[in-house]
């Protein structure tokens, strides 16, 4: 593939019909150029309705053999669904438009309030390392190939300029009413030139007659790690201001909307060491006064901590980070008029004096705030050994604090955590797992850039996404953990290449609350999760064992073991067909 050898300031894009204009913002120049070849048999703008599956390449015809006029959905009361229409031109098309009529059945309608036509942008990306085993480690962007690849969904820009030659897909959004009667619902999504109808596309819902709850009562333990100093960076903005707060809220609803259940917090300095493009600042002011006392600040972390639960994450704050990448710790010393250093590690006394000074009036405050039963002292991927002697200074702090961990499994840790999550390679003993449930702890695991696959990078499947919630259903685990919600890059939404890490590693969400194909296909799965919940907790009242064996038998399906033989997309699709039967 051709590679991407600049990095110099962005170019407009062919698709931007004026970047100037409210909503609307420039795409990189795509590396590959369109072959003519390719292009040669279509004679006029295609449109057909595609597969969410898929991301389509920008320079190529669609890769749909025949055109699809219909598309029937299946949904809960109270389920999100997606699908994905595409147009392919030889022309250049000035003033696209995409338009959502109404759902009607024959005597209700689903509003078309509720549902959402984004464009789905293209971003730059990369791939995996050159060995295809993973995407750890520091990169050069020339040392790879670098592509643009669908991902942006922009519910923003009203219409889109897309150039002769091109794909530009779109996606559609229904978000079905919980009070919605059962029954199909038919509609269409109408695509324009200007004045000028490309086609009319007939969108149909099936509503069946279950009911999913409303996101915060989902019971999916969905821990996505928030950045809100990459907020304040891009948007030149004072870090927890009221305008930082009022840009962040669209973002985090998003999250929250996902079923997010975990605020993320910096009690110390740069906790992983400043592994981001924006850097984690201590949410907690530490100032040793001139008579050695110690005072701790609190006012940032309570700021964003009732932020969060403003927008709908309230079961768990976790913070980071007793041990850091980096075991150094900063602090302001008033004596000096300067920032100082603790260097010490877990077992020195004097980490375990600063550690026990700050815990004890951190408890003290969670207390006063009603937060202490839900915030946890968080830790990951720390080796056993300063796992086990942070636990001693923890417990000597107040014994009632609750820790989490996200790393390798220890049995020797199971029953000190709260909140346990290891990778997606490991696995929890089954009793390990029942028991832990009984005692109120939470079981997950995770993925990062270790793994090929399944992962959540701009170029994965993206039904790999919507896997992992169905990976989390078959090992019986609570939820699923992804340590970067929005620790975006320089220019998110141009180049979710990194320095470190393949593109799209560090981000899910882009600017101005613009979702992405991946997290759009994480929340379906975390849908999915709570169907096949709310499925087998019936079934078991009923006693109906053959359903629970069907059941279990399609989750066998979602072992990462076997995505060589079962890709997501078969998985996925398989997966839904048997759920939506019930």
């Amino acid at each position: 593939m051709t590679k991407l050898l600049f990095l110099g300031t962005l170019l407009f894009s062919t698709v931007c019909l004026n970047a100037q204009t409210s909503g609307y913002y420039q795409e990189a120049p795509n590396p590959i150029a369109a072959n003519p070849a390719l292009w040669s048999e279509v004679k006029i703008p295609q449109v057909s309705w595609g597969s969410t599956d898929m991301r389509y390449k920008k320079e190529e015809p669609a890769a749909i053999r025949r055109i699809q006029k219909t598309i029937n959905l299946t949904a809960w009361k109270g389920e999100k669904v997606s699908a994905q229409l595409v147009v392919w031109t030889p022309e250049t098309l000035n003033n696209l438009t995409l338009m959502a009529s109404d759902l009607t059945s024959e005597c209700e309608s689903i509003s078309k309030d509720n549902i959402q036509a984004s464009f789905v942008r293209y971003v730059l990306t990369d791939e995996l390392n050159k060995d295809g085993l993973g995407a750890c480690g520091y990169r050069n962007s020339a040392d790879f190939d670098s592509t643009l690849v669908a991902d942006v969904l922009d519910h923003l820009a009203p219409s889109l300029m897309v150039p002769a030659n091109s794909t530009q897909g779109g996606w559609i959004s229904i978000r079905v009413p919980q009070q919605a009667k059962v029954g199909k619902y038919i509609g269409t999504v109408t695509v324009k030139n200007g004045d000028v109808a490309l086609s009319e596309l007939k969108l149909m819902v099936t509503v069946k007659n279950r009911t999913l709850p409303a996101p915060t009562e989902w019971a999916f333990h969905l821990d996505l790690w928030q950045n809100p100093y990459a907020v304040a960076r891009y948007y030149k903005v004072e870090p927890f201001s009221e305008e930082h707060f009022d840009l962040m809220r669209p973002l985090m609803k998003l999250y929250a909307d996902a079923g997010g259940k975990v605020i993320t917090a910096s009690i110390m300095h740069k906790p992983w060491n400043g592994q981001t493009y924006d850097a984690f600042e201590s949410m907690v002011t530490w100032l040793k006064k001139a008579d050695g006392s110690w005072y701790f600040d609190y006012t940032v972390f309570d700021k964003w901590v009732e932020f969060m639960m403003s927008v709908g994450v309230r079961k768990q704050i976790s913070c980071f980070s007793m041990v850091p990448w980096r075991l150094s710790f900063q602090y302001f010393d008033q004596a000096s008029n300067s920032f100082k250093f603790l260097n010490a590690k877990p077992g020195e006394a004097a980490y375990e004096e600063f550690w026990i000074t700050m815990l004890k009036s951190f408890a003290q405050h969670l207390r006063t705030k009603g937060w202490f039963e839900i915030t946890h002292i968080a830790m990951d991927e720390r080796p056993m050994k300063d796992m086990q002697e942070t636990l001693k200074v923890i417990r000597k702090a107040d014994k009632d604090f609750k820790v989490s961990l996200a790393g390798t499994y220890h049995a020797e840790l199971v029953d000190e955590l709260d909140d346990y999550c290891i990778t997606i390679a490991e696995r929890f003993p089954v009793a390990t797992i029942h028991s832990r449930r009984e005692a109120g702890k939470v079981t997950t695991y995770y993925t990062c850039c270790t793994e090929p696959r399944p992962n959540t990078f701009t170029f994965s499947p993206p039904a790999e996404a919507e896997w992992l919630a169905w990976h989390s259903a078959r090992e019986n685990l609570d939820g699923y953990l992804r340590w970067a919600l929005n620790s975006w890059v320089k220019n998110p939404l141009q180049d979710s290449r990194f320095t470190a890490w393949a593109a799209g590693d560090t981000y899910l969400i882009y600017p101005d609350a613009r979702s992405s194909i991946r997290m759009e296909r994480l929340t379906e799965g975390v849908q999915a999760f709570e169907k096949v919940r709310i499925l087998k907790k019936e079934f078991r009242k009923k006693g109906d064992k053959g359903a629970i064996k069907n059941l279990d038998k399609v989750l066998q399906m979602f072992d990462e073991r076997n995505l060589g033989e079962v890709p997501a997309a078969i998985a996925v699709n398989k997966a839904k067909e048997v759920i939506n039967r019930y």
